[in-house]
């Protein structure tokens, strides 16, 4: 660790806090650092680090994957998606097609990519057959997915929209009887496009200290620093710990693609249900491109679980910071990396993931069932 990091180490020790104070970062790559580095064993035992709602992976609805797995298995298409996105398990009935992954292995014409430009690579390569984009992400995916937009679409390129907003997510949980966190490290990346301003609400409207942090041990610890100061003292503001990257204002290029090719709807998150003002599709200038416009719905109002996570998951409590991931019912049994069962497992940015990968491989049932035993 850095002599800076362990400065702010020291600096947090010495804050002589009333309580517990729970903190909670929203961003997945927030808490891949945090868990990577150890922070958790490091700070004070009072000060609790919850994960967020920070994975697109986790929230992307699950008839929006099914859909597109229907598309992929039965049109004459190609389906192109993020990497992470080919491992979300959907709900049907054991035997059937239950991932793209799986849809792949069955003959769909399904491929991973890295970028946007490489869904637009594809179409242009193949110009007689159609291509889907699965564009999922929040608005740091979203803008340069914008930016594609606005360059011009092959004719045969279609966009199935999965596109979420962050801020609404953590609107919906300051809102709710229990919000569960004291004080909010908000997305760097985020804050990047959209500009500090985002997060004015949650210090204004209710009095919560955030800070905007890197990705860094040192930025991290320097935005846990400035909440718990804020905690002290009161004041409730938004600090930005990142402003190398973080200007005033956001990034007024991406925000004005943003805006051209977008419209803001209500949406649906996984598990969680309808967030007003989440989800971004393709307004009528761009409507040409919907998928959802030349494909037949493969909405099946029989299928059970129908949008919710798998039986016995509980990645939205996860993705809610009201459990952690070893509080899960299925957590390193039946749910692993290998095999995961909630999309929390699959993505680098799904907590049970990170946490998995930072070497915790038990529930937590289990380990106070094991102390019992001991006892």
């Amino acid at each position: 660790m850095s002599n800076r990091a362990r400065e702010w180490l020291d600096q947090i020790q010495t804050l002589d806090l009333p309580g517990p104070v729970r903190i909670m970062n929203v961003c997945g790559g927030h808490e891949r650092s945090i868990s990577m580095a150890g922070l958790r064993t490091l700070l004070p035992r009072n000060i609790r680090l919850i994960p967020g709602p920070g994975c697109p992976v986790c929230i992307c609805p699950e008839e929006d994957i099914y859909q597109a797995i229907q598309w992929a298995l039965t049109e004459p298409v190609t389906l192109v998606s993020f990497g992470d996105m080919l491992r979300v398990p959907v709900n049907v009935p054991r035997g059937q097609v239950r991932s793209l992954e799986e849809a792949k292995t069955a003959g769909a014409d399904i491929r991973a990519v890295a970028s946007p430009l490489d869904a637009v690579r594809i179409a242009r390569e193949h110009p007689e057959r159609r291509v889907i984009f699965h564009a999922v992400g929040f608005e740091t995916t979203l803008a340069p997915i914008a930016a594609m937009i606005t360059q011009g679409l092959p004719d045969n390129l279609y966009l199935l929209m999965s596109g979420r907003l962050t801020w609404p997510a953590v609107a919906m949980l300051l809102e709710s009887p229990d919000a569960g966190l004291d004080a909010l490290i908000a997305p760097g990346h985020v804050s990047t496009v959209m500009g500090p301003e985002e997060w004015d609400f949650v210090a204004e409207r209710h009095g919560i200290p955030t800070a905007i942090a890197g990705f860094t041990p040192e930025s991290l610890l320097e935005a846990t620093h400035a909440v718990l100061e804020q905690t002290l003292d009161g004041q409730p503001v938004v600090e930005n710990c990142y402003g190398v990257v973080v200007k005033p204002g956001g990034n007024p290029v991406a925000r004005r693609f943003l805006a051209e090719c977008f419209d803001v709807v209500d949406a649906n998150w996984r598990g969680i249900g309808t967030i007003p003002g989440s989800g971004y599709v393709l307004n009528e200038r761009y409507a040409a491109h919907d998928a959802r416009r030349h494909f037949p719905d493969a909405h099946d109002a029989g299928r059970r679980r129908v949008g919710a996570m798998p039986p016995g998951c509980d990645c939205a409590r996860v993705v809610l910071g009201k459990i952690s991931p070893p509080e899960c019912r299925i957590f390193g049994s039946p749910c692993t990396p290998r095999s995961p069962v909630g999309p929390c497992m699959v993505s680098d940015e799904g907590a049970c993931r990170i946490w998995w990968a930072a070497g915790i491989r038990e529930r937590a049932a289990d380990v106070t069932a094991a102390e019992t035993a001991d006892a």
